[in-house]
């Protein structure tokens, strides 16, 4: 499912990259029924076929090997919400800072980009530290790696970050330096349609 960089500046699919989206998310749907029992994938694909801007930022995220899947109901806003489901952080995602400010505030050795602004471009935001506690009750993830998660303003503030991990049969939340960045720490995503 891997598209050139060229490829994914344009945010609009062709009818046939949605056809093959939509065959990739609905097989991961159906695969995966726990993470969201109740749900039909007709109802899915009718919301996503109404929202095509939709449907370019879950090919984004695809790319990225984040694998999303459909995991709640927002039932005030009616919202189907996916979220990255691959196993580990995203591989498409990992050795980023946490955002602008801390990229640029790396002297040497910068990454090739930061979290925040990745996510923004994708058209999806990171999970919040409860969005992660939430995606862990479904299946574990992350036992290898870890993820940025949004971090509160008075940690940035002074220039902290926070991001999560499973371990031991737990959540776990840790703090580094935003401008620190890992070959095994990533992001996760979540995309409200």
């Amino acid at each position: 499912m891997a598209k050139s960089n060229s490829d994914s500046l344009k945010k609009e699919l062709s009818p046939e990259e949605c056809e093959a989206l939509l065959r990739v998310l609905k097989e991961r749907f159906e695969n995966n029924m726990h993470r969201h029992k109740g749900f039909e994938w007709a109802n899915v694909q009718a919301k996503l076929e109404a929202k095509p801007d939709k449907l370019w930022s879950l090919r984004e995220m695809e790319r990225t090997d984040g694998e999303p899947d459909v995991v709640a109901y927002g039932e005030e806003t009616n919202d189907i919400i996916f979220c990255d489901c691959s196993q580990e952080s995203p591989k498409g995602r990992r050795s980023v800072c946490y955002d602008r400010e801390a990229l640029e505030s790396r002297k040497k050795h910068k990454p090739e980009n930061n979290a925040i602004d990745m996510a923004t471009a994708m058209g999806i935001e990171l999970l919040t530290e409860n969005q992660y506690r939430s995606l862990q009750k479904l299946q574990n993830f992350d036992m290898k790696t870890s993820s940025w998660v949004q971090t509160p303003s008075d940690i940035r503030e002074l220039g902290g970050a926070i991001f999560c991990d499973y371990r031991y049969g737990h959540v776990f939340v840790y703090h580094n330096g935003a401008e620190s960045y890992y070959g095994a720490r990533g992001f996760r995503g979540s995309l409200r349609v």
